[in-house]
C-alpha cells in the first residue's frame, strides 16, 4: 500500500480533513500530513500552531507523519520518496481544481500520482475558510472541528 502525503494550509484543520486522514489510513500503510507554509495567504493559526494540532488530534496514530513544508509539492515528494498525493473531493468544483493541480504535479514529476478521496458527506460542505469566517461572526462552529481546534479557535477569537 504504501505512503502517501496529505498537503494543505488546515488553517484550521476541520473534521472533513480529519475524515479524509482516517480514510487514507485504509488506503496507505504511512500518511504525511503536510502543512503549507505559503507566506502569501493571510492565515488565522501559524504553521507551528497548525503542526501541533494534527499531532494532538493524531497523537495515537503512528501511521501518521506531521510535517510542513514549502515551495512545489512534487518536491516536497521527492525529498519524502513518496510517490502519492491523497487529495479529498467535497463537490464538483472541487473536482475541476484538483484535477487541474494533479495534472500540473503529473507535468512536474510524471513519478507522482495523486489518488481522490470522498468527504464524508456530514462535513462535504465544510471548508477552513467557511469554518473561520463563521467563528470570526460569533458562530457556534465545534461540530466541524475536533474540540481541541474549537477551543484554539475561541482562544485566537478571543471567544
Amino acid at each position: 500500500m504504501g505512503a502517501a502525503i496529505y498537503p494543505g494550509s488546515f488553517d484550521p484543520i476541520t473534521n472533513g480533513h480529519v475524515s479524509i486522514i482516517r480514510s487514507g489510513l485504509v488506503c496507505f500503510d504511512r500518511l504525511v500530513v503536510a502543512v503549507l507554509k505559503n507566506p502569501k495567504k493571510k492565515s488565522l493559526f501559524t504553521v507551528e500552531e497548525r503542526v501541533e494540532m494534527i499531532r494532538e488530534i493524531f497523537a495515537d496514530e503512528p501511521k501518521i507523519e506531521v510535517d510542513h513544508f514549502d515551495g512545489l509539492l512534487v518536491d516536497y515528494c521527492r525529498a519524502k520518496n513518496v510517490r502519492v498525493i491523497l487529495r479529498g473531493l467535497r463537490a464538483v468544483a472541487d473536482f475541476e481544481y484538483e484535477l487541474q493541480m494533479a495534472n500540473m504535479n503529473r507535468h512536474l514529476n510524471k513519478d507522482v500520482e495523486t489518488a481522490f478521496l470522498m468527504a464524508n458527506d456530514a462535513y462535504f460542505y465544510v471548508s477552513s475558510n467557511i469554518v473561520k469566517e463563521a467563528a470570526t461572526l460569533g458562530g457556534d462552529v465545534s461540530k466541524l472541528v475536533p474540540p481541541s481546534v474549537a477551543s484554539r479557535l475561541r482562544a485566537k477569537l478571543g471567544r
